[in-house]
Order: C-alpha cells, then structure tokens, then sequence
C-alpha cells in the first residue's frame, strides 16, 4: 500500500491542533453518520464521541470499572501491577476524548475507547488509551466497529497512524488487533511488558529515514 508522506513538523502540529479544536471529530467525519450506529443480530447500538468535559462523573467511574474488570488481572501480572489511581486520573484528564456505546434498547453504557490527538515521536497520531467492551457484548464485532470509528478519524484530521498500547500477556487483545492489521509500532520497547502497536495512514518521511538509519 502507498502512503502519503510528510516531512513538515509544523504541518502534523497544524493538523493535531485542528483535531483538537474538534469538540466531535466523528461527526465531523464524510461517515460520522455511518458510525452513530451498530448492530449485532437483534442488538442496536448507538455510538457517540464526547469531550471529558461533557461527561457525567458517573461514566468515568464505570469506565475505570470497566477497565479494572477486563484488564486489572493483567496489570497486577506485570512488574508495575495494576495502579488504580493512576488510572483513575487517566481517565479523568482534561485531553480526554471518549467514543460511548450504548445499547439502545436497555440505554446501559457497554463499551467505550479513550483517545487524543498527539505528536509522538516525531508522528501526528490519533493515541487510543484504552478500548474496553462489557463481558457480555464482547465478540459481537461492538469493539472492531468502534477501531474502524477511530481511524475514520484519524484519516479524516491527517493523522500520520493510530497508535495504541497492549499487554503481551493479554493473548485475546494481541490477537484482535493483529485481526485489525496493527503491527509492532518502531517505538514500541523490546524489555517491556507491552508493545506499542499502530496502523500507518501517512508516512512520516523524517521518522521513515530515522528508522532506515538504525
């Protein structure tokens, strides 16, 4: 596949701070409409992005529930262990943007992806933090949907990749993001206990020199 390439800094920061002028990036998007919603046999989502300013207290706190339920095992399998106040302020940062699903029919929250808009190492980037989907709507294609949602965005503001963050421990998420197409990210640390992944929109023609160099 051919990409694009950039080589301006300046261009990705003017880029990264139009997205961030954003209050919502999806619907901004040629298929905002497209993601609002999702369906899985009898089961209708609605998916919304909002700023964290938008959001009620109570989303937050099922959202680092969420997380604590589906990944703290994980966490507290690593050196630095699963860490709930850091989370909990994670969550709640002020840059925080969140994609919400929710199913229509009992109007309960059940999935959601935490992103911003960044320069990182050098590349403009839509960073996802954290995907989480409920137990129960998982492998019902809720959290793929809600990937593909994200790098419509992505491509639409120019963002040179998405990048994310995943567990080596965590067998099911390394798989669903390699079912996705995202590779090892050049970033991404060989001594840690996970890798940086990404999926590339736009080359970056100073990164891409960078790593032909190492």
């Amino acid at each position: 596949m051919s990409h694009m390439k950039y080589d301006d800094v300046s261009m990705q920061q003017r880029y990264i701070e139009k997205a961030q002028r954003s209050s919502n990036p999806l619907k901004e998007t040629s298929e905002g409409t497209k993601f609002a919603e999702f369906q899985h046999n009898d089961t209708h989502f609605t998916i919304q992005c909002k700023l964290k300013s938008e959001l009620d207290s109570k989303v937050t706190k099922w959202a680092f529930k969420l997380a604590e339920k589906n990944v703290g095992n994980y966490f507290k399998n690593c050196k630095e262990g699963w860490q709930p106040k850091i989370k909990q302020n994670d969550l709640n940062k002020n840059w925080a943007r969140y994609l919400i699903a929710t199913d229509k029919a009992t109007k309960k929250n059940v999935a959601y992806a935490m992103f911003r808009f960044d320069l990182d190492y050098g590349s403009s980037v839509l960073y996802c933090y954290e995907l989480q989907v409920e137990s129960e709507y998982q492998r019902k294609g809720l959290g793929a949907f809600m990937m593909k949602a994200l790098e419509c965005i992505a491509e639409h503001f120019k963002m040179e990749k998405l990048v994310l963050t995943v567990l080596k421990n965590n067998p099911d998420a390394c798989r669903f993001y390699d079912k996705l197409g995202y590779k090892k990210d050049e970033t991404s640390p060989d001594d840690e206990a996970y890798e940086i992944l990404s999926k590339v929109f736009i080359e970056n023609q100073n990164s891409t020199e960078r790593h032909a160099l190492a």
